[in-house]
């Protein structure tokens, strides 16, 4: 796809470094945090839509991935209480809580026995008890059951907790995972990674170091990670580029994002629902910017049960290349927080029908975007 920069300078009131910022991204040069910066402060939708476009369109020729997945949260029963939060519930509340046994984790598993999922996700509270053998017998027990099932669980936060509660270090407890079957880890708990920041949001809970060292850790064991930002809460524009400069300087190092994934703060039921939830259009603003900006991460996900089914497609005209997958109604971080998608499911054939309908072409991947296949209109 070929990028017409005369028509973006025909635009006589563009300030001059956001033409050089065009410039840029035509050449596939990388943008620097002040050029990102004066994205997010001058950057007007339809400009950072179009350079996101093509940069998507140039990585991935119209193919919008997909895969099929289920969720298992163990517990939303924590310890650690975090300001933006609705989903967790303290250890001395847990009665308010659910907390799965092994059993009924398992019976999740086989619940899908015979279908054509790829993946499972594993992601809940921080409960006291559930200590790393804990979910190392559950890992192992999900892959002699399913061996082809991919197992991707733990945030750095549940994994922090764990492993030091274990006595062990990071390398020690992560490679004892590996060795149990766990094979991937999702990006969340990264939250916003400057302090000043994070003192107000998740003050108690691993600090950016901690979490960056996690995933370097994983990646130097072989495994592959998800890299997230929770926006539009108390943070500034200088708080985003931080976050996202550090996430793309560990990508730099080690290779090992699959893919990064902006998740709108939701202000429903929690300690910071006096703070009013940002636009749509602000929604894609920054996920325009967060595909210029984070040049060396390949896929841009939309997490559609967050953000409702119609603008997560609009999403795909402004640099997102990935829309999660067809997720059962296991998921209760966003719903309970009130998110569009109160009973996030979603069928294979209308997923498909959300990026057709987009003009473009729907591919269904496993974990590591491997492409499995190909949904052609005559397909679905």
């Amino acid at each position: 796809m070929s990028f017409n920069l005369s028509e973006v300078i025909k635009n006589s009131n563009l300030d001059k470094g956001l033409l050089a910022i065009a410039e840029k991204v035509q050449n596939r040069e990388r943008i620097t945090d002040a050029e990102g910066l004066l994205l997010f402060e001058k950057g007007e939708l339809g400009f950072v839509g179009a350079l996101a476009n093509y940069v998507a369109q140039d990585l991935h020729q119209g193919r919008v991935y997909f895969n099929r997945n289920f969720h298992i949260e163990p517990t939303n029963v924590c310890v650690f209480t975090c300001n933006f939060c609705s989903y967790s519930r303290q250890y001395k509340h847990r009665d308010d809580g659910w907390e799965l046994g092994m059993e009924e984790m398992l019976d999740i598993v086989r619940k899908y026995d015979g279908q054509p999922v790829t993946e499972v996700h594993i992601v809940g509270g921080v409960h006291p008890k559930m200590n790393l053998e804990f979910f190392c017998e559950l890992i192992s027990k999900i892959k002699a059951h399913r061996p082809d099932l991919h197992i991707k669980g733990f945030t750095a936060v549940e994994l922090d907790y764990m492993i030091r509660k274990a006595k062990l270090t990071i390398e020690e407890g992560m490679l004892k995972l590996k060795e149990a079957g766990l094979q991937s880890l999702p990006g969340g708990g990264a939250e916003i990674f400057h302090p000043d920041v994070r003192t107000i949001i998740c003050e108690d809970k691993v600090d950016a170091d901690g979490w960056l060292h996690i995933h370097e850790t994983a990646h130097k064991l072989g495994m592959h990670s998800n890299a997230t930002m929770l926006y539009g809460h108390v943070e500034k524009y200088e708080h985003r580029i931080d976050h996202m400069r550090r996430l793309r300087e560990l990508q730099d190092k080690t290779g090992g994002f699959n893919c990064f994934i902006p998740l709108k703060f939701r202000n429903g039921d929690n300690d910071m629902s006096h703070i009013a939830e940002t636009s749509v259009v602000e929604d894609l603003r920054l996920y325009a910017i967060s595909r210029l900006y984070m040049d060396n991460i390949r896929n841009l996900k939309a997490y559609w049960p967050m953000l409702g089914r119609q603008t997560a497609q609009l999403t795909l005209a402004f640099g997102v290349n990935d829309l999660d997958g067809t997720i059962d109604d296991t998921t209760k971080i966003y719903s309970m927080a009130g998110a569009e998608e109160q009973k996030p499911s979603l069928s294979t054939e209308e997923l498909c029908d959300m990026i057709h309908n987009s003009g473009r072409i729907p591919v269904e991947r496993d974990t590591l975007y491997n492409e499995i296949k190909v949904y052609t209109a005559e397909v679905v």
